[in-house]
């Protein structure tokens, strides 16, 4: 796998602070936040490098930059769901059924560190490169989150269900409120490609399936939208602790 380009002040500061950089670019024009990202990355020991704003727009894909990139020495640490199902007793963990913007995968990235998530799981084939619009989406997030890389979601879902993870899959067709799921057991939340949803195969293999209510026009969030929503309700329920009258059974 081809080292991940990370461009823009935020995410480029945030790949430094967790380590791993290879180097780090910088157009002629530096401000005064690249200039800290060059004395951070100095302090590190990781080269800087000058390169004029044509470089930085080719290796940036279109991406904005803000004047500075960075290389990460390798592709971060893939690991095995059984891996991450084995890192806390009741891990947290989500599923991405498709979904291949890069900005919803960097968005939803972004918010699983904001809520201490375990992992996020996506499928090698159909899915969002991890290239530098996800990276910059994920506001430095990416260089935070475990990532589970599986060839087969349903498969994926069926081993998670094997090492006693409930698996509640999100769907504007759900039968159940998602305040009304119990998120405090260990759990993957299964999340679809935005205008399809949940696979049929992966909705049939999901525990629960849950909905967000809709009382507007529209019909659908963005899918980085609605798995923050529902994120944070596991993350509310976590920290509030007993919550009389929800369970799993409905």
């Amino acid at each position: 796998m081809a080292p991940i380009v990370i461009v823009g002040v935020h995410p480029v500061r945030e790949a430094l602070r967790a380590g791993g950089v290879r180097e780090v670019r910088v157009g002629a024009r530096a401000d005064a936040r690249v200039q800290e990202i060059v004395r951070l990355a100095e302090s590190e020991g990781v080269p800087v490098r000058r390169v004029d704003a044509q470089e930085l727009d080719r290796l940036a894909g279109g991406e904005r930059h803000q004047g500075v990139m960075a290389t990460l020495a390798e592709a971060p640490r893939r690991w095995t769901l059984e891996q991450v199902v084995s890192v806390e007793a009741t891990p947290l963990i989500v599923v991405l059924d498709g979904v291949e913007d890069p900005h919803n995968v960097g968005a939803i990235l972004r918010t699983s560190d904001a809520v201490g998530a375990t992992a996020v799981v996506r499928q090698e084939r159909h899915a969002a490169a991890l290239g530098p619009a996800a990276a910059r989406a994920s506001a430095g997030a990416l260089a935070h989150v475990r990532i589970v890389d599986v060839v087969n979601v349903v498969r994926a879902i069926e081993t998670l269900k094997s090492l006693g993870v409930w698996v509640v899959g999100l769907d504007a067709e759900g039968a159940q409120p998602y305040d009304r799921i119990d998120f405090r057991p260990p759990t993957a939340l299964v999340v679809g490609a935005e205008g399809e949803g949940l696979r049929r195969l992966v909705r049939e293999h999901c525990d629960f399936i849950a909905a967000l209510p809709m009382r507007g026009h529209v019909s659908s969030l963005n899918v980085s939208v609605a798995t923050g929503v529902v994120l944070y309700e596991a993350l509310r329920q976590r920290m509030a602790g007993e919550l009389p009258g929800r369970g799993h059974s409905g």
